[in-house]
């Protein structure tokens, strides 16, 4: 079972088991005043979020009109909508981790680790380095892949190392020969416009 969805069952049932627990050893503390403590978090958090959601749209605003990309601003939205619908879910582990996603204090780190570990990678994987500028200009990204290569494959291809050729221009031509040191033949060699 993927992690995420263990936490989708976890989240609830820790948020029973923590109201059963509150409710019984707290004595003054009966179902009706554990339901409006309920409320009153969500409630608290939802103007939160709202607050956070306006100060958050005028940030895009101002990096938008500066000509930056929103980036930060973006996430900050995201983790809102997600602190919003933790917020609405009746619980206290739900306002809890709602209240984390939405204070600024909180969001911060919670979106610095979002964008490392999450987002960055993804980015990488989905362009191939080009979101973070990883990109390879020279040799194999891949070292496996560069030592598993054979000399020639069946299609009469090489895979060349270091100094392993030279090439010999000719300028009475319009043409060029390639000396790969062995003597490899193919079907080709015959056919004057295979070069």
């Amino acid at each position: 079972m993927p992690w995420w969805i263990f936490a989708l069952l976890l989240i609830p049932f820790l948020d029973a088991v923590l109201l059963a627990v509150i409710v019984t050893q707290f004595g003054f503390l009966n179902w009706v005043g554990m339901v409006l403590l309920v409320v009153l978090t969500g409630l608290v958090g939802m103007l939160l979020v709202r607050a956070e959601g306006r100060r958050t749209l005028r940030k895009m605003q101002r990096s938008m009109v500066r000509g930056e990309p929103p980036t930060n601003e973006l996430l900050d939205g995201g983790l809102l909508i997600a602190a919003g619908a933790f917020l609405l879910t009746p619980g206290l582990v739900t306002d809890a981790i709602g209240f984390l996603l939405a204070v600024p204090v909180t969001r911060i780190p919670i979106r610095a680790a979002l964008k490392r570990f999450v987002i960055v990678p993804y980015a990488d994987k989905k362009t191939g380095g080009f979101a973070s500028g990883k990109v390879w200009t020279f040799g194999f990204p891949d070292q496996e892949t560069a030592q598993g290569r054979t000399d020639s494959t069946a299609g009469g291809t090489y895979d060349l190392g270091d100094d392993d050729y030279t090439v010999d221009g000719d300028d009475s031509e319009d043409s060029y020969t390639i000396d790969f040191g062995d003597e490899h033949t193919d079907d080709r060699d015959d056919d004057p416009f295979a070069r």
